[in-house]
């Protein structure tokens, strides 16, 4: 969310080029973020759990993620002015960087170490002082420090700006906001006992390393487009589109964070539905509501996405690319039913199967960018995301019908997912200038939903489980 609130900051500030390399940056920190925790976290929980050897696991995973931050920081630093020729940045920029993946690297087991023992109120506390100090860095850099300059030649806050170096601000913002971090959980580190106990470290690796592959197919489907848009398009253009491209994606962040709180709440429940009388029942009729809303979401941004649009991406330059938003928009919704349907390799121990899905759907991401873009540009990338997620759904609903029959109610299902994105295209594309009628055909869509739920809460009888419930 921090992206998004920041996004008509960067987009009334940043020059669409500018923009699109601290989009490459960003994508490239996802791809290195899962590189540098190589799936440690994950095993730090499965490991945990074994009472006897709770101390070691802690101080053996912090020494070995912090034993590998260190010596790619190293390296990171003796090579960054070749880094900085390939990326063609400042290598000041790659310094900052280099400090950020870092900083997030060494934080990653003591939040862990903080889930593990149940501190909810001090983990969020964390988290929310970190986006703090970033959303106010980069207010600080990008806005009042400028502004205090242009006011106050010689003041200090002449001194700490350079026209020209608003890229380099937004990393040194997250800089800021990452050190702050790290120095709030530095705790970890001085209250451990330090011992590494190499069996306990060769069981976790074994355990990391397909959650690692798992994890970097994922990226590659969340952020690889953006990258490859960098690399594939002309040179004079690139850092343009991808700006334009990267904005204008972010209006799918409404879709993304229902999606994403959705399934971290309904995770919980499928599991303790496991050795319920009749647990596929449950998971049929969550994965119905969840469509129904998602599907209610998905036409209301579109209806609303010009109005959206000039409130949030303040600059016009950025505007081309909103042709992206419904095929993006539609690919989230896609990913949001895709873990939905995927409780069915969740309750059965068969996760290899989602790693296997994640790997096919990267594939076909990397395929359809590098076959369309020198063609289509940014809209080949919003294609691929879109086959990518909607692939991911598909074969996780036909391989589960083998697996784990669930009895979905495909028809209603059905009639919310397409009909609420026929109406999303028709609102988007073909009254585009009549944004009126849009909203008509949204509140329509609301009351024709409404009526239909009604009746089936009147008609639909309620049987009484052996419990009473």
């Amino acid at each position: 969310m921090l992206s998004f609130l920041l996004l008509p900051l960067y987009t009334l500030l940043l020059k669409t080029a500018d923009f699109g390399s601290v989009t490459v940056l960003f994508s490239l920190f996802a791809v290195f973020n899962v590189v540098l925790a190589y799936g440690m976290e994950t095993s730090f929980f499965r490991f945990f759990q074994e009472k006897e050897h709770q101390q070691a696991v802690v101080s053996t995973a912090l020494i070995s993620l912090g034993g590998s931050t260190l010596l790619f920081l190293g390296l990171g630093l003796w090579t960054a002015p070749l880094i900085g020729n390939l990326l063609l940045v400042s290598t000041r920029l790659v310094h900052y960087s280099l400090g950020i993946l870092a900083l997030d690297a060494l934080v990653v087991i003591p939040f862990a170490w903080m889930r593990a023992r149940q501190m909810p109120g001090r983990y969020a506390l964390v988290k929310m002082i970190n986006v703090a100090v970033n959303f106010a860095a980069n207010v600080l850099l990008l806005y009042f420090v400028p502004l205090w300059a242009a006011e106050s030649p010689e003041s200090v806050s002449a001194f700490w700006h350079q026209p020209g170096h608003e890229v380099e601000y937004v990393f040194l913002a997250n800089l800021w906001a990452s050190t702050v971090t790290l120095l709030l959980l530095f705790g970890s580190y001085t209250k451990i006992r330090w011992q590494f106990d190499w069996t306990i470290w060769k069981r976790m690796m074994r355990y990391s390393t397909p959650v690692m592959i798992a994890g970097l197919a994922f990226v590659i489907n969340e952020v690889f487009d953006k990258i490859l848009l960098s690399w594939l398009l002309p040179a004079d253009v690139a850092a343009s589109e991808l700006g334009q491209y990267a904005a204008c994606y972010k209006l799918s962040v409404f879709m993304t964070l229902y999606a994403t709180a959705f399934r971290l709440g309904i995770e919980p429940f499928f599991f303790s539905q496991i050795k319920a009388k009749n647990p596929q029942n449950a998971y049929a009729v969550v994965t119905y509501y969840f469509v129904l809303v998602g599907s209610v979401l998905l036409l209301g941004v579109m209806a609303w996405a010009h109005p959206l649009k000039e409130l949030l991406i303040r600059n016009s330059d950025y505007w081309p690319a909103m042709k992206v938003v419904p095929l993006i928009l539609i690919g989230s919704f896609c990913l949001g039913i895709y873990h939905n349907l995927s409780v069915w390799y969740k309750v059965t121990d068969r996760t290899g199967v989602g790693a296997l899905i994640s790997v096919i759907a990267a594939v076909i991401t990397v395929a359809l960018n590098f076959m369309l873009i020198p063609s289509l540009g940014y809209m080949a990338s919003a294609i691929a995301t879109l086959a990518a997620y909607a692939t991911m759904m598909l074969l996780s609903y036909f391989w589960g019908r083998k697996a784990y029959f669930i009895p979905y109610d495909l028809r209603g299902i059905s009639a919310y997912f397409f009909g609420s994105i026929t109406l999303s295209l028709l609102i988007f594309y073909v009254l585009d200038g009549i944004p009126y009628l849009g909203y008509v055909v949204f509140f329509a869509y609301l009351a024709a939903v409404f009526l239909i739920e009604y009746r089936k809460a009147k008609t639909t009888p309620i049987h009484e489980d052996q419990t009473g419930q």
